[in-house]
């Protein structure tokens, strides 16, 4: 797999999980590991949490690994 800004992109100071979807991009989840203060953002896509910063992490990571799971977008920029 080739590694790109969106498969391996830096690495954010409150990153739980990464995962990788079906292509490789990456799908982060941040926050803390206490309280309701996780989010999950697909660096394939852009698509993330429906509500920032309100689930616990084993929820959100659910609900990551689900997309992770099924979304095939590896976004790339285009140059003309």
């Amino acid at each position: 797999m080739k590694l790109s800004p969106h498969s391996s992109p830096a690495e954010p100071a409150d990153l739980l999980i990464r995962m990788h979807n079906l292509v490789g991009a990456a799908v982060d989840v941040t926050g803390r590991n206490h309280g309701q203060a996780s989010r999950w953002y697909c660096h394939g896509c852009g698509q993330r949490s429906e509500f920032p910063a309100v689930d616990i992490v084993s929820f959100t990571r659910r609900k990551a690994n689900d997309h992770a799971g099924q979304c095939r977008a590896a976004y790339h920029h285009l140059h003309r």
